[in-house]
């Protein structure tokens, strides 16, 4: 199979869809891989590290995608949407769901498109959403105690406090992967820590783990506008695989915080969780402000780190890369249940079913296609 790398094109996306390592053993399983040029050097891999590794580097993105299959980190942007064709594999972050434009190009073109964010592992968890989901848990305490200093409009506080001044409040909302990483790097910063879950089950997990040292709560109107007042920084870690994200903070509990406390929404690539997000923002003009409260609503968190990034991702991307690579889209999906789950749009048909309902498009299961 001709696999084809393109260079991400979003803000400041610095990542690449696959490692010198990576190309390297995709060439080792007889296929060929084009890599556009410069497309690894945000994440410090050169075109002669790609070419070493048997990749031929081409400088026309319009040739690279060109390929049989397109591996990628983030969803094509519009200008990307020329490149569209039958047959064509992309195998990428998607996140559909609040990406309405983009779905229907996919149908309209009759592109496969297999999402990382909803391959269901066989313990039901996310394989390949996992290693950015701890990343952008581990960034958002460390972005938003950024945004709390006084020079970028924050209240000035230093969230582990010192001897004598009390230490800064975090509360997350979501207990899962990027909740529970936020959760450590905050405490490991010295912050008084609050977790809101829907969960009572991961709440006892989380209580198991740190005790008396977390707050937990259950995620409700209530709690959720009680514990956010008087917090320093909050953090949405809300995934719903495949849907919108739901608004769980108002804009009423968002005015209620104290001016120059920070935001951060993991979530917002699916919509956001913030009734005052009304728009993403991107790491060259990452923040805004609304009711005196700082807004962080990056997308593309991870970008941010973008070598340990694209090196985590590769690790968990790549064996089902060669998977479909070898085997081919249908067989690859018959005989590995994580991949069948990936297939958002499929020759014109949405077969992914959150997204089906969140976009309000006919919803086929990809079981009756492949057969």
């Amino acid at each position: 199979m001709l696999i084809g790398i393109p260079k991400e094109i979003k803000n400041n996306e610095n990542r690449v869809g696959i490692t010198p390592l990576g190309v390297e053993l995709l060439v080792q399983n007889g296929h060929q891989v084009m890599v556009q040029s410069g497309g690894g050097v945000g994440s410090g891999f050169t075109d002669e590290q790609y070419q070493e590794a048997g990749a031929n580097v081409e400088a026309s993105a319009e040739k690279v995608w060109s390929a049989e299959m397109i591996i990628k980190v983030k969803e094509p942007l519009e200008s990307e949407y020329q490149y569209f064709r039958k047959d064509l594999i992309i195998f990428t972050y998607l996140h559909l769901a609040n990406e309405p434009a983009l779905t229907t190009a996919l149908e309209e073109s009759g592109t496969i498109a297999i999402g990382y964010e909803t391959m269901v592992g066989e313990a039901g968890d996310l394989p390949l959403l996992n290693p950015m989901s701890v990343i952008a848990g581990r960034l958002s305490v460390q972005i938003g105690s950024q945004f709390l200093e006084s020079q970028y409009g924050g209240k000035g506080v230093l969230i582990g406090g010192v001897p004598g001044v009390k230490n800064g409040k975090v509360v997350i909302i979501g207990g899962g992967v990027s909740g529970r990483n936020a959760l450590q790097i905050a405490l490991g910063m010295g912050a008084h820590c609050t977790v809101l879950d829907v969960k009572p089950e991961v709440l006892s997990e989380i209580e198991a783990l740190y005790g008396a040292d977390v707050i937990t709560l259950m995620s409700n109107e209530v709690n959720i506008a009680n514990a956010i007042k008087d917090a320093d920084i909050v953090v949405g870690a809300v995934l719903i695989p495949g849907r919108k994200a739901p608004t769980l903070v108002t804009s009423e509990m968002v005015a209620g915080m104290q001016p120059g406390s920070v935001i951060v929404d993991i979530a917002v690539d699916q919509g956001g969780i913030f009734e005052t997000e009304d728009h993403v923002t991107s790491h060259d003009d990452p923040v805004y402000v609304k009711h005196g409260v700082l807004h962080y609503a990056v997308p593309n968190m991870p970008g941010a780190v973008s070598r340990t990034s694209t090196i985590a991702l590769t690790n968990v991307t790549l064996p089902y890369a060669v998977k479909i690579a070898n085997e081919g889209y249908e067989a690859a999906g018959k005989s590995d249940m994580t991949i069948m789950t990936g297939f958002n749009v499929y020759k014109g048909k949405v077969t992914n079913k959150d997204v089906a309902e969140s976009l309000d498009k006919e919803y086929v299961d990809i079981a009756k296609l492949i057969k």
